[in-house]
């Protein structure tokens, strides 16, 4: 029952689903362009890139399922936060390694900085399911005294 209780579908989590399967589409779309297309031209920015769509997947599928994959969406947002920050800054610091826009360089500008800013939501949401889910398992412990 915890399970199901500890879904991220209803209200802002669909939302979130809804946005993070958009990025997931759009960064596995540029990726595999990037990489079949252009790999030699940037190859790190590319594979990271990929990862970035890895990343983005985990994360979609762990928001609409919930349970115990709240865990596991915790470590992809906290995953995709740092590589944002990593890869963003990267980007201005050796621009010659990003010459395309890739979903996570100069902090996700080419996608509207959502990228910088969606792994937080991400992670308040998740921490939003761990705590109603703490809640409810002491009430029901309560009630059963």
């Amino acid at each position: 029952m915890a399970d199901a209780s500890r879904r991220a579908l209803g209200g802002p989590g669909v939302l979130l689903v809804v946005v993070y399967g958009v990025l997931a589409l759009a960064a596995t779309g540029r990726s595999v362009l990037q990489i079949s297309e252009y790999f030699e031209r940037a190859p790190l920015a590319y594979l990271l890139s990929a990862f970035a769509a890895v990343v983005y997947i985990l994360a979609t599928w762990c928001l609409a399922r919930g349970g115990r994959w709240v865990r596991v969406g915790i470590v992809a947002c906290a995953v995709e936060l740092v590589g944002v920050l990593v890869v963003g800054l990267a980007s201005f610091l050796v621009p010659a390694a990003f010459p395309d826009k890739t979903v996570w360089s100069h902090f996700g500008q080419g996608y509207g900085f959502v990228p910088l800013v969606l792994p937080v939501l991400g992670l308040l949401w998740f921490r939003r399911l761990e705590h109603s889910a703490l809640a409810r398992d002491t009430d029901s412990r309560a009630s059963e005294s």
